[in-house]
């Protein structure tokens, strides 16, 4: 549903500096993931190039890009990952300094927060 939505407006791919701006967004939310001391220990065991390939998709499809999302649900990725809301809070406040890091304007970031903000129901499994 979110990506159908997405598809249908561009807008905030662009506003997001389309793949160039997504590759740069991505490469700096994975070294401030592993520079957040909450964070870092859900990425030990993760595989950088396949992350952020996944990441760069699934970002692009939300935002409206030419993307298609090829990696596993994420009900399926989280499987097996105790996950708590305060996890999930800790990495939205990452992705927003990420993305001030890079320049994005506060409206752009809420845009896109919002299309991403559903996905934490089968994110978040321990309640």
């Amino acid at each position: 549903p979110a990506a159908t939505a997405a598809a249908a407006d561009a807008r905030l791919y662009n506003d997001l500096g389309g793949q160039p701006g997504l590759t740069r967004l991505v490469d700096r939310f994975w070294d401030d993931l592993k520079a957040d001391a909450r964070m870092a220990p859900f990425f030990v065991d993760v595989n950088a190039t396949q992350f952020k390939a996944r990441l760069t998709e699934q970002f692009c499809e939300v935002s409206g890009g030419p993307c298609t999302y090829t990696g596993a649900d994420m009900k399926t990725a989280h499987a097996g990952i105790d996950v708590t809301r305060a996890d999930f809070n800790a990495l939205v406040e990452v992705l927003q300094r990420s993305m001030d890091a890079q320049g994005i304007g506060f409206t752009v970031q809420n845009r896109l927060l919002a299309r991403l903000a559903p996905m934490h129901r089968d994110v978040v499994n321990v309640r």
